[in-house]
């Protein structure tokens, strides 16, 4: 599969579980969901979007994901450090619990994926400049 297809791929699935995982925040009370959330969500979720999907293959559109995938693996490091999701946590027993930490895991997986697939992505392009120099 090409690399480009990959990170578009993964930048998307990345998007749509911190939008869940933001939800179930919300839900659960660690977030407020109040219009802050909205006012800071939809144009970091845009911006990203638009990244992946218009800028894709160009120098910005790999600079916007790197930072945001590399932005999201904050997410999962926030819930768990400390007492974390697991067993010692005020998560355990509750109902969504699984799916709770099954995105946690997701956004870890997907953020770091997509950041390699943008270096990589950035470096061909670095490459296919030095390539046109000689």
């Amino acid at each position: 599969m090409k690399h480009s297809v990959m990170l578009t791929v993964s930048s998307l699935l990345l998007v749509l579980f911190l939008t869940f995982h933001l939800a179930d925040d919300i839900v659960r009370g660690f977030e407020p969901g109040g219009l802050a959330n909205l006012i800071v969500v939809v144009p970091f979720s845009v911006v990203w979007l638009y990244g992946t999907l218009v800028l894709a293959e160009r120098r910005s559109g790999y600079i916007i994901m790197l930072l945001l995938s590399l932005f999201s693996l904050v997410v999962p490091y926030v819930h768990m450090k400390g007492k974390g999701v697991g067993v010692a946590s005020r998560l355990a027993g509750t109902s969504g619990h699984f799916f709770f930490v099954w995105t946690l895991l997701a956004i870890g997986v997907l953020g770091l994926f997509s950041a390699i697939l943008s270096v990589r992505g950035l470096w061909s392009l670095r490459q296919g400049q030095l390539g046109r120099m000689k």
